[in-house]
């Protein structure tokens, strides 16, 4: 009998799933490490005022591509007075056939506070330009050409930018900017020409995050 002992040799088949095992333990690693943010909205049980009524899938309003992470809810207004959460909703989804644009939203919040989902938390919409792919978006209903939301639409915008603060990790005074923030567009319009009012809905929105933790 030799000396030597003889090496078992290792399964090919126990050598890919060790290696597997390591690559999927290493992308955990990299997902958890964002800093607190950007954590994908997928599982997400939406609050019970949000009526999910999704877009269907086209090029030009709800592409499908993953939003593989979340660094800033941006708020906008419709820019057509008067009109309803449901009207921008069916706008949005038109543009399948249409094809007059590229324009979509998460939420779009109505003239009596409703909401409506457009586009699923785990996908982009097309609102923010450039940050389209790292941004959740809010379009917001208002009942004149003054662009100022009525109370009931700004209590949800409040309320809804909360909870979008909580799901995402996200600090209201840091990272709830507004459509102008990002490309210099007055949107949404009153909050543009009145920076003060701004200021105060992101302490309203931060005021009721604090309220959320307790």
């Amino acid at each position: 009998m030799s000396r030597y002992k003889r090496r078992r040799r290792l399964n090919p088949n126990f050598i890919l799933l060790c290696i597997a095992l390591a690559l999927a333990a290493a992308n955990v690693v990299v997902f958890l490490g964002r800093g607190g943010k950007g954590l994908p909205g997928e599982g997400v049980e939406l609050p019970s005022y949000v009526e999910a009524d999704y877009l269907i899938k086209n090029e030009y309003s709800r592409p499908g591509t993953p939003l593989e992470e979340v660094n800033a809810v941006v708020i906008h207004y419709v820019g057509n007075p008067g009109t309803s959460a449901r009207a921008n909703r069916s706008y949005f989804n038109g543009l399948a056939l249409s094809h007059e644009t590229y324009a979509s939203s998460h939420f779009i919040v109505g003239l009596e506070g409703e909401v409506i989902a457009c586009v699923p938390l785990t996908e982009i919409a097309y609102a923010s330009n450039d940050r389209n792919g790292d941004t959740v978006s809010v379009e917001v209903c208002h009942p004149d050409e003054t662009g100022e939301y009525a109370s009931e639409t700004y209590e949800r915008v409040v309320e809804l930018t909360a909870w979008l603060c909580g799901t995402f990790d996200l600090e209201a005074e840091e990272d709830v900017i507004r459509h102008y923030d990002v490309t210099g567009k007055i949107c949404p319009k009153y909050y543009v020409e009145h920076p003060e009012a701004w200021e105060q809905l992101k302490a309203d929105v931060a005021q009721r995050c604090a309220a959320q933790k307790n």
